[in-house]
Order: C-alpha cells, then sequence, then structure tokens
C-alpha cells in the first residue's frame, strides 16, 4: 500500500497564458475611484520654477511644466529633433572609422509599441499644452491589452488601433504607453512621411488642424474610459498516476469492523475483487505538508488491470 507518491519530472507542465478583463469609468468620479488621474502638461516659458506653482491633477497635484518635462524626456526624447515625429537622425559610422551625421543623435529607450517605423509627434512651441492620463498598475495589471482602449467625452471619441498611436477622427492625436498605462494627448504640425493631416504644397509641411478638444479631455467631466487589461496566469498540470498495484487499500474509516479502535477490517475489504474509489487528491510538499486538495466529482473506481490517470490543473 503506498500513501504518498512522488512527481517525476514529466508528471508536471507548467504552461503560461494570458488573461482580459474589461474597465469601464464613466464620468469623472468613477476615474477618481478607479484611480485613474489626469494632468495637464505645459511648455512653460517661465524660467523660475517654484514648488506648488502651476499646478495640475484630479487626484494628486504636479507642476504642469513637469508634467510635460517627464513625458517628453521619457517617451519623446529620440524624436524632438524632426518636426515629423519621426526619429532624430542616426550617426553613420564609416569603413574608415569617422562618425558623420546630425550633430543632435539621441539614442533613448522610448517604450515603443511596434517594429513598424515610429513616429511620435511632440509640440515644442511656447506654452503648448498636453494632456496625460495615468492609469494604476492595479487596473491594467501588465499592460493594456493593444487595441482596446477608448477615451470618450460627448461625442469625441479618441481610440487605440494596436499601434501605440491614438487616433481622434481618424488623425494621430496622441501616443499610449501600454505597459505604463500612460496616455497622452497632443496636438501640432508635422512634415511629409508621417501620418498627420493633408499636404499643403511648396511649404514642405502637413497641416493638422488644433485639437481643440484637449482641454475637455483635460478637465471636461462626461468622461468615459475603457480599456482591457493583461495579466498572465501560469497553469501547473500534475498528472498523478496510479498504477494497478498502487493504492489498493482504502482509508475510509467505516470499512474498519466493530470498534473504530479495532484495527480489524471488514471481511468484503480484504478479497481479491475488492475496489476502492478515490474521491480526493492531496496535494503535499517535500515535508509532507499538505498543500492543496482536489474533489473529484465524483468517486472514481481504480482499475485493477490498467493505470488510473488524475489530471489536476492549478491556476497560479
Amino acid at each position: 500500500m503506498s500513501v504518498f507518491k512522488p512527481f517525476v519530472s514529466s508528471d508536471v507542465t507548467v504552461s503560461p497564458f494570458e488573461v482580459n478583463k474589461t474597465f469601464t469609468f464613466n464620468g469623472v468620479s468613477e476615474l477618481i475611484d478607479g484611480v485613474i488621474d489626469r494632468f495637464e502638461g505645459q511648455n512653460s516659458t517661465s524660467s523660475l520654477w517654484v514648488s506648488g506653482s502651476n499646478p495640475t491633477g484630479t487626484i494628486d497635484s504636479y507642476n504642469k511644466f513637469l508634467v510635460y518635462r517627464s513625458i517628453r524626456e521619457l517617451y519623446y526624447s529620440n524624436f524632438i529633433g524632426n518636426p515629423d515625429g519621426a526619429p532624430t537622425s542616426v550617426p553613420s559610422f564609416n569603413t574608415d572609422g569617422t562618425i558623420t551625421g546630425e550633430p543632435y543623435t539621441p539614442s533613448y529607450y522610448n517604450y515603443l509599441s511596434t517594429t513598424l517605423p515610429p513616429e511620435r509627434y511632440y509640440p515644442t512651441g511656447s506654452d503648448e499644452k498636453i494632456c496625460v492620463y495615468s492609469i494604476p498598475s492595479n487596473k491594467f495589471g501588465e499592460s493594456i491589452k493593444p487595441n482596446s482602449f477608448r477615451l470618450q467625452n460627448g461625442t469625441d471619441i479618441i481610440e487605440d488601433r494596436g499601434e501605440g498611436i491614438l487616433y481622434y477622427n481618424n488623425n494621430p492625436m496622441g501616443s499610449i504607453i501600454y505597459e505604463h498605462g500612460i496616455v497622452i494627448l497632443t496636438e501640432g504640425e508635422v512634415n511629409p512621411g508621417s501620418l498627420y493631416g493633408s499636404m499643403i504644397y511648396g511649404s514642405g509641411l502637413y497641416s493638422v488642424p488644433p485639437f481643440t478638444k484637449l482641454g475637455s479631455f483635460t478637465t471636461g467631466s462626461n468622461i468615459t474610459c475603457s480599456f482591457e487589461s493583461t495579466t498572465t496566469i501560469f497553469e501547473s498540470q500534475y498528472k498523478c498516476t496510479i498504477r494497478q498495484n498502487e493504492f489498493t487499500f482504502s482509508q475510509n474509516p467505516t470499512l474498519i469492523s466493530g470498534s473504530s479502535n479495532s484495527g480489524i477490517v471488514s471481511d468484503f475489504a480484504t478479497g481479491s475483487y475488492f475496489n476502492p474509489y478515490v474521491t480526493t487528491v492531496g496535494l503535499y510538499n517535500n515535508a509532507n505538508e499538505l498543500l492543496a486538495v482536489a474533489k473529484l466529482a465524483k468517486p472514481l473506481p481504480i482499475s485493477q488491470t490498467t493505470d488510473t490517470n488524475i489530471i489536476i490543473n492549478l491556476d497560479l
């Protein structure tokens, strides 16, 4: 009779799989309850920064200029040199060992969301503004699911199309950083070759109407925000194999004849025809401490001629 049986490596399989959950927040009160903060960033022309001045934020308060510069440094530092939002020029390493290129050739990590040619426009004019939505990690999990984010204010809708770019009326109007839960709304003009607007011949620029809705998305109260979170769950599968000569004795106390302390087993449980049933499987660690209990939907007879396999799935 076996009471404990160890697993071998082939008996245990661990498989990761991704799960998603949809969140929808209607109105400012639900945004605040969900700890989704909104900020206005501004490229202030003031040379003096005073702590606590020019505040922004629905929940936490920060300086508008610091919000503007923080977003610029984290997500747009490689894209400031070119007005079309494409990456700035990179240096050329020549065969003779010399390096040529534009003077401004940064190489920062800006959390790009796709391997496609990146385009991120960021307004750099005096007093230009941005709008930032900050979603907490306990809501988006590991990341926001691409192509799931949607922001609505009345009839105005901003949505993500799965490439890290936000669109308003089919015009790119910002970026979404899936792994940080950061939504950035911008406005401005860009050069040819990008996805923004329509060309003005002879000027070398695409014209983009100012995003006049920026303020309403920053301070408006009729805001609906929805997205799907992403979390990876690891499913452990344990294969419990009972050989035909194993676990042939039941631990059910009703098999004891007479007094429960007599230790005498009833006659029907001692014959070769006796076939015990499995109702519960316990998983133990190396110290024989019970970690998990699996209950079968109905008693399962142990075969006397073939192996009996019980598969236990444990999600963590």
